[in-house]
């Protein structure tokens, strides 16, 4: 199984968001968020839950495992 995400649909459907600005409200760097975005680096569990918190959604709403 691979881990997904729906990171930049969240980006865009919240005013088209820039890596950047996701980036400083995270408290990350812009290389941390393009690297999630092309499920090359997996956000530890803080991470993922600042997300959802940020998106005011689910972990599960942003990340999914898919099957290979």
């Amino acid at each position: 199984m691979e881990l997904k995400n729906r990171l930049r649909k969240f980006r865009f459907d919240r005013g088209e968001i820039t890596q950047e600005e996701l980036a400083r409200a995270l408290e990350v760097s812009r290389q941390t968020i393009h690297a999630i975005e092309k499920g090359k680096f997996n956000p530890s569990v803080k991470l993922a839950l600042k997300m959802a918190r940020f998106f005011n959604c689910q972990v599960e709403d942003l990340f999914y495992l898919e099957e290979d």
